[in-house]
């Protein structure tokens, strides 16, 4: 675990901030809708924007704290289809990547 210390610090300011944009995204969305039909055809657009980037850190969220936990469990840096090292330049690029190069494009990743 000592050798991916940084990249364990790092993942974990990256789910903090994930957290914080969650929350705003949670907070802007807004209810009850305005009784002005084209405002609230408008609030409806924008929170289904809004819906879709918390989705979106939802999932990135998941994808971190599982990250951690490969980490903790001494299983960072390996894929979990073929059990190979992950390239170093593929971690750098996206550090909560569980398959290596090779299996991702096999799977549309």
């Amino acid at each position: 675990m000592k050798e991916y210390e940084a990249v364990r610090n790092s993942l974990i300011e990256m789910l903090e901030d994930l957290d914080d944009r969650l929350d705003k995204i949670t907070h802007d969305v807004k209810e009850p809708l305005d009784r002005d039909f084209e405002e609230q055809a408008t609030q409806q657009e924008n929170d289904e924007v809004l819906d879709s980037l918390g989705n979106a850190a939802r999932t990135e969220i998941a994808l971190v704290k599982q990250a951690i936990s490969r980490i903790d469990k001494g299983e960072y840096g390996l894929c979990e289809v073929c059990g190979e090292p992950i390239g170093e330049e593929r971690l750098k690029a996206i550090p909560f990547s569980s398959m290596c190069i090779k299996c991702a494009s096999q799977a549309g990743c």
